[in-house]
């Protein structure tokens, strides 16, 4: 299904005009009205009138979350504060945080993006929604709440945390689809078994799972637990929310970034330069018609990469590949470069492995370390063999490792439910050298 044909359909010429004239419009807007945005088109060298083709948007300079801590927090609000109807912010656990706001056409539009999505994943306003996602500050919650009463949908905002009721929620109300980080579907899947609940039988039929990297692998696991189609969404905080990027359910090969509203670039991330479709490389966009915070060339630090080939759908916008990892979170071994999500595909693979894992960097002398812990099936921790048969899943994990990603790793296999759950974004890295 589509939501919004007329503009989900464009022919490619008349979409690539229409992001022509929003682009132009929004680069005379920061000009004018954002100080920062000033300042760096002028030290650039570049004016808006310099973009006359999409191509020159290369020219201009990108804004990196460094730029939102910088100008915390209101320094890239391109609106007078009585225009500002809703506030976001990350969690600043980094850093700052970074501040968003919303006018009240921002808002109608995330709400039409997130109807989209829903859409996109064969939600109708039939279904009740049960949202997991975070609300309060965290763009998630709200961003899906509103895209759902867009649609016409039930939503049950139950936010995040609270797995014992959110279990029977799930059981005395009956929605047919939810909301939440992927890490947390396993996690509600994981104790509704352990409090005997047949996950399986729930109404539940899809889900949207986002915030965080997730393999295809993962996916299985979750359709596999909770009986349901799982889809992929994408967005970030500083650019809208979730809804920036969608699957669809007839091909569920990439997600569909919605170009009406959002320029994407694939740049290398070591110099900035453009890369062409199919590379994979640095996710970067503008925003084509936010007016609280528009962004330009923002930098996301997220990898993947862009296929515009036409997708069986209808749609005719260009899709990016899943989010593998970030361009900083990238863990670097011995030489070889690795995401958490690479490594847990190789984990989920392997049998008798739960899907919860740890990875613990550190260094012993000039050398990096990866230890990778990752619980045991009850099953295989019962087994009365159990010093041989685990130490020949450590073998065969420490193989893997080497063969499919080329990094030597310790191997540490622990009891079921002996590591951290996470209720919103899983911490998979623990870093502990002092670099």
């Amino acid at each position: 299904m589509i939501h919004d044909e007329e503009y989900e359909t464009l022919p490619r010429e008349a979409l690539e005009a229409l992001q022509l004239k929003r682009l132009q419009q929004v680069l005379r807007r920061v000009y004018s009205n954002v100080g920062f945005y000033k300042k760096s088109f002028d030290k650039a060298g570049v004016t808006p009138d310099d973009l006359k083709t999409l191509d020159d948007l290369k020219r201009f300079p990108f804004t990196t979350k460094q730029d939102l801590r910088d100008n915390y927090p209101f320094g890239l609000f391109a609106v007078p504060m009585s225009n500002i109807v809703r506030l976001h912010a990350s969690s600043g656990t980094t850093g700052r945080s970074t501040v968003v706001g919303y006018t009240k056409r921002d808002i109608d539009t995330w709400a039409g993006l997130l109807a989209r999505c829903l859409v996109a994943a064969d939600i109708t306003k039939n279904d009740i929604i049960h949202n997991a996602y975070g609300y309060g500050l965290f763009t998630g919650g709200l961003g899906l709440h509103y895209g759902a009463e867009k649609l016409g949908a039930s939503v049950i905002p139950m936010s995040g945390g609270n797995t014992k009721r959110q279990l029977m929620i799930l059981q005395d109300f009956g929605p047919t689809a939810i909301c939440c980080t992927p890490s947390y579907a396993l996690n509600l899947a994981e104790q509704g078994r352990a409090m005997g609940i047949d996950m399986r039988s729930l109404n539940l039929r899809v889900g949207i799972f986002g915030a965080e990297p997730w393999s295809n692998e993962m996916r299985d696991e979750i359709e596999d637990a909770l009986n349901i189609k799982a889809m992929n969404i994408y967005g970030l905080s500083e650019i809208m929310g979730p809804g920036v990027s969608m699957e669809c359910s007839e091909a569920r090969e990439g997600l569909h970034v919605f170009e009406d509203y959002f320029l994407v670039e694939i740049i290398n991330p070591e110099t900035g330069a453009v890369l062409p479709p199919g590379e994979r490389g640095e996710l970067v966009f503008t925003t084509l018609t936010k007016e609280a915070v528009p962004l330009i060339r923002y930098r996301t630090r997220d990898v993947s990469s862009l296929n515009p080939a036409p997708c069986r759908c209808g749609r005719t916008f260009h899709r990016m590949d899943r989010v593998m990892g970030r361009s900083d979170d990238m863990l670097i071994i011995r030489g070889v470069n690795v995401f958490p999500s690479q490594i847990e595909a190789v984990l989920v693979a392997i049998e008798g492995l739960e899907p919860h894992y740890q990875l613990i960097v550190d260094r012993e002398g000039t050398l990096d370390t990866l230890e990778v812990q990752v619980e045991v099936t009850e099953s295989q921790f019962a087994n009365a063999d159990q010093v041989k048969v685990l130490q020949k899943l450590e073998r065969l994990i420490v193989k893997d490792m080497k063969d499919y990603l080329g990094i030597t790793a310790k191997v540490k296999l622990v009891e079921p439910r002996s590591l951290g759950r996470s209720e919103g974004k899983a911490n998979r890295v623990i870093d502990k050298r002092k670099i």
